[in-house]
């Protein structure tokens, strides 16, 4: 399991990279997309869409089963990354490269963990 040091992750397995204090790129994890395997279809919102933490905003289907993904923000959605929507098998080769949306007018942020805090999390739901 690979884990980037520079960005923060909720315990749903999405990560956030902040790009500033009002915007934020949000994706799934490495542990995620391993537990998933193959991805074959992702359901995305739209852009001006409003987002609210722990609460989904998408799926994403693999050949195993479909999860929800849960925003780890309060905030609206400026962009949804279209390669992904067309290529979510992308997220396995590549997740965290793999941004779902960015998010902009940020209100609030869950309770997130930093990537030693993550990892730690992750190997306790093993």
């Amino acid at each position: 399991m690979k884990v980037d040091k520079d960005i923060k992750y909720s315990k749903t397995h999405e990560w956030v990279k902040f790009l500033d204090d009002t915007t934020a790129l949000i994706g799934l994890t490495d542990y995620a997309q391993e537990q998933l395997g193959d991805l074959v279809f992702i359901n995305m919102p739209a852009e001006g869409d409003e987002v609210s933490c722990d609460t989904p905003f998408g799926d994403i289907e693999s050949v195993k089963a479909v999860s929800d993904i849960n925003s780890p923000v309060d905030g609206i959605v400026a962009e949804v990354n279209e390669e992904i929507a067309e290529n979510p098998e992308n997220i396995n080769s590549d997740p965290y490269g793999s941004w779902i949306i960015k998010v902009s007018n940020i209100t609030e942020i869950c309770d997130l963990m930093d990537a030693d805090s993550y990892e730690r999390f992750c190997q306790e739901e093993a």
